[in-house]
């Protein structure tokens, strides 16, 4: 009886030093979450009367307007990736481009994509379907895989960098 009474006292120590240290992590946590709280953004009312103070000659506040970007999360797989090619140089001069999609995309999906990735409006979208082609190398035959283009049309002075990296 002796050895289990000790078992006993100590997970009876345990215990209590659990319950302890419970609301230590608690409140730990509580502290993290208001020290990495997101900024929140003015309101109307507070940028009125931020302009109001300005007129009568108080201290000036500058507020900068931040443009959120878009979730790019799914853009990315809908955009495989630019195709840089002879035609698509020639097309870039007219404020085309050409990019490799997803073959479940459509057009509606693309433009979206476009606007979040590159921060442009796209201002219409041509897509072709390229059928897989018969391919043999020597006795083996097969198809190569089939693709779906888009020709993404920017209006005039808007452009997209995707010859930085060739």
């Amino acid at each position: 009886m002796g050895f289990l009474n000790k078992i006993l006292k100590k997970s009876a120590k345990s215990s209590k030093q659990a319950e302890r240290t419970k609301p230590d992590l608690k409140k730990q946590r509580k502290e993290e979450k208001k020290a990495v709280s997101p900024k929140e953004e003015p309101t109307i009312a507070e940028l009125k009367d931020q302009e109001t103070e300005a007129e009568k000659g108080e201290q000036k506040k500058v507020v900068k307007k931040v443009e959120k970007k878009d979730d790019t999360k799914d853009a990315y797989r809908i955009l495989s990736r630019p195709m840089i090619t002879e035609k698509g140089t020639y097309l870039a001069g007219q404020n085309k481009y050409i990019f490799e999609v997803a073959t479940n995309a459509n057009k509606i999906e693309i433009k979206k994509a476009i606007k979040a990735v590159y921060g442009v409006e796209p201002i219409a979208i041509n897509i072709i379907n390229l059928p897989g082609k018969r391919v043999q190398y020597r006795r083996i035959r097969g198809r190569t895989k089939r693709r779906k283009k888009a020709i993404v049309t920017l209006p005039e002075g808007q452009t997209i960098e995707v010859y930085e990296g060739v």
